[in-house]
């Protein structure tokens, strides 16, 4: 069987997981933590991120962006890149806004100081950085709740990888409490269809040690 090696508050492996499994294409899951710079993980990935998947017929696929255009590309029955050439493209900026801007100013501003950097033993957080982080995230809820409000999906008409960039850094950052969904209610109905869907189940079940999450955080209904 295909695997995927994962941490479970990275989005970008949480990208590829809700992508695989909205594809119905089946995997296991094997949990890596990158800061330990594993010779073995190294050797599948040199530059030791995560997610890297490795299919059954051997075929090494690193990094979530390489690997959602892969699947695109290998698995096409269930498109996520959206119908027209027009919303291919508006797809591929959002997925860039998110993968990029959005991990930068608030997933690594909150979810990287409070967390990972104490994974991963590099000290305690930086209260400024923290600061400027809960300051972005309103402004982008603010941008994902006027997406939400002008279309049906993120990037359009359809269902595409830019709701399933957006959501797995919100799902990320909502497991550890850090999503004041009252900033943008049309954000936070965009995020209650998106975590309905099958392909979220098992992302809603992961646990981190010592981490616990907030009592709407796998409630379907918030």
């Amino acid at each position: 069987m295909r695997c995927l090696y994962h941490f479970p508050l990275s989005p970008a492996s949480r990208k590829v997981r809700l992508v695989l499994a909205e594809k119905r294409l089946p995997f296991e899951l094997a949990l890596e933590r990158p800061w330990e710079r594993r010779v073995e993980y190294l050797e599948l990935n040199p530059a030791g991120t995560v997610p890297t998947l490795v299919e059954e017929s051997g075929v090494v696929v690193p990094d979530s962006t390489v690997i959602c255009e892969y699947l695109e590309e290998a698995y096409p029955e269930t498109p996520l890149l959206g119908r027209s050439i027009g919303e291919r493209v508006e797809t591929r900026r959002l997925v860039a806004w998110f993968d990029g801007r959005f991990d930068t100013e608030v997933t690594q501003a909150l979810l990287g100081q409070k967390h990972m950097r104490r994974m991963a033993g590099r000290g305690g957080p930086d209260a400024a950085v923290m600061r400027a982080g809960y300051v972005a995230i309103r402004h982008h809820l603010d941008y994902i709740g006027w997406l939400a409000e002008t279309r049906r999906w993120l990037a359009g008409g359809s269902l595409s990888l830019a709701d399933f960039a957006a959501a797995a850094h919100l799902s990320s950052l909502d497991y550890v409490g850090d999503v004041d969904w009252s900033v943008s209610p049309p954000a936070k109905e965009w995020y209650a269809r998106m975590k309905s869907r099958p392909c979220f189940r098992a992302v809603l079940a992961d646990r981190v040690a010592g981490i616990v999450p907030p009592q709407h955080y796998d409630d379907l209904d918030f």
